[in-house]
């Protein structure tokens, strides 16, 4: 193959593997048609499931959503190691669906619509309208999956959006050789990043994929390889740069880099290579089973579309994402759920790709080829049923979530909201900042997680110090504490200065007004003086304290 390539080679961006015969009136509108139905299919299952009660990290996006409305910026009342994009997101979401439930969910709906657009765009500018089409309909099903998280609305899906958007005007820019373009590509790279650091990943990608492709141009001029590759860097680095200037101006940078930096630092070094091989072995079957046809089909397009030479740079590319993707899950070596969205837009283009190279060994085998698709995405459908469309909101919840109070935090915060005016200061002991939002009152320490507060690293002790002076300086209203393990895995070495100070300082200062007994098949909420002397029968409780004086 030359060096000297045409405008539109591959991964060129109109040039595909297979040949399309347009047809007269309806070829271009069809694969619309189809993609429009994908959405609305996907769109009757989510809107069933609106009003699923917000997890932890929901509820972190939705409290520092709601203060950056009230015009307080991320890192003063809320500390979490995240980049503020998502917050900023959540923030637009509910100032236009308002700050509900069902309004971030509504809103995440269509961000989840518009990346499956953007799949298919990307999959038809690759390889064809049939692939497009393919990839968006895989990609529709392994979102939405109750193995990915798929109904909450995590930062993940958000780094996806801008990083495909991104790659689709890379591949133009590349096309028409243009700066601009380079630069407004970076900038979406940038903004996937500002979403959740995950997103550098796919970034380096990008100027990988780039530099790739100046050096297969053989452009001998360094001066404007340099330039590309600066313009498109420049477009990366704008939104963080924008960033770290508008928390300097509002005095919370120090915050921002301890949080983003120092601690996300030691956080990312807390799990030994060999947990981290225990965690994705433990994770890629639940990852994989209920989509296994879609992975077969994912993997059969990897093998298809290095058959063939002429498929050579479309298979650097895809293999390329997939990687970077993969990679892109690994910071930390945690392995959660919702960290393996990042790789779904991978695997449903190479699906779409195993469309359109089988269709392109055996022409006239199409239905055969669509039949074999068809059944991965019925076979997934079919392993979902039940959460797909049998269970409620509140059911799913509890399936896929068993103890955790997720449920509970509504009611309590209820309790709270109607119990205490707007200037009412409350905490939280345990790891569920979504009670502040429901809520809609200020946390009274910036400590809305405690799992920092018990993990092995050096600042452990000195949070719980904080932690306890701010309570003591602020003295909340109201002070709810979640006896659950998961909202605080507690290891057998963590101090327990914090709960030592607790049982000393709540006798003196605080008595029950609440609680919520926890168990498999119901809550039982006991409230005000019955909340006194209840008695728990569940491991799994949650407490509402009320200031003895207020």
């Amino acid at each position: 193959m030359s060096k000297a390539v045409s405008k539109r080679q591959l991964p060129r961006t109109k040039t595909a593997i297979v040949t399309e015969i347009p047809k007269r009136g309806q070829s271009r509108l069809r694969p619309w048609m189809l993609v429009a139905l994908i959405i609305l299919a996907i769109a009757v299952i989510r809107v069933r499931l609106l009003n699923v009660p917000l997890e932890r990290d929901e509820g972190e996006y939705a409290y520092a959503g709601q203060l950056m409305l009230q015009g307080i910026p991320p890192y003063q009342l809320a500390f979490n190691m995240k980049f503020p994009g998502t917050y900023a997101a959540y923030a637009l979401i509910m100032a236009i669906f308002g700050q509900t439930i069902a309004g971030i969910h509504l809103g995440f709906l269509l961000v989840n619509a518009g990346t499956i657009v953007l799949i298919y765009l990307l999959g038809k500018r690759l390889v064809t309208s049939a692939a497009g089409v393919a990839s968006a309909a895989a990609y529709a099903i392994l979102s939405i999956g109750s193995n990915v998280l798929g109904p909450e609305a995590h930062a993940t899906h958000f780094v996806v959006i801008s990083a495909v958007a991104g790659i689709l005007v890379l591949l133009r820019a590349l096309e028409d050789k243009s700066s601009t373009l380079l630069f407004s590509s970076g900038l979406l790279f940038g903004i996937a990043a500002l979403m959740k650091q995950h997103g550098i990943i796919f970034a380096a990608f990008g100027a990988l994929f780039l530099g790739w492709n100046l050096w297969r141009e053989g452009r001998s001029n360094l001066a404007s390889l340099i330039s590309r590759l600066g313009a498109y860097l420049c477009g990366v680095i704008a939104p963080l740069a924008f960033t770290l200037a508008v928390l300097w101006r509002a005095g919370v940078f120090d915050k921002f880099w301890f949080w983003t930096v120092t601690y996300a630092r030691e956080y990312a070094l807390e799990v030994p290579i060999a947990d981290g091989v225990a965690h994705i072995k433990y994770q890629l079957p639940n990852l994989v089973g209920p989509n296994l046809g879609i992975w077969i089909v994912a993997a059969a397009g990897l093998a298809l579309v290095w058959w063939k030479h002429r498929d050579r740079g479309l298979a650097v590319f895809l293999t390329g994402f997939l990687v970077f993707s993969f990679l892109a899950v690994c910071p930390g070596l945690y392995f959660r759920e919702h960290y393996f969205v990042l790789m779904l837009p991978a695997i449903a283009l190479l699906a779409g790709t195993a469309v359109a190279c089988a269709q392109r060994i055996r022409p006239r085998s199409s239905m055969l080829v669509y039949g074999v698709f068809a059944a991965a995405m019925l076979f997934s459908v079919f392993e979902q049923r039940h959460f797909l469309f049998e269970v409620g909101p509140l059911e799913f919840t509890r399936e896929r979530f068993s103890s955790n109070p997720f449920p509970e935090a509504i009611e309590m915060a209820n309790y709270i909201r109607t119990h205490s005016s707007p200037a009412a200061r409350i905490a939280v002991l345990g790891s569920e900042p979504e009670i502040p939002f429901y809520a809609n009152r200020h946390s009274a320490t910036g400590y809305i997680y405690t799992y920092g507060l018990m993990e092995p690293q050096p600042f452990a002790l000195t949070m719980q110090n904080e932690m306890i002076r701010d309570f003591e300086s602020a003295q909340p209203d109201f002070v709810v504490v979640v006896n659950v393990s998961t909202s605080w895995l507690r290891r057998p070495d963590s101090s327990t200065r914090l709960f030592d100070w607790w049982n000393t300082y709540r006798l003196a200062n605080y008595h029950a007004v609440g609680v919520a007994d926890i168990s498999s098949d119901q809550t039982v909420y006991q409230w005000d003086r019955q909340a006194a002397i209840y008695q728990p029968k569940s491991p799994f409780v949650v407490w509402l304290f009320k200031r003895s004086n207020s």
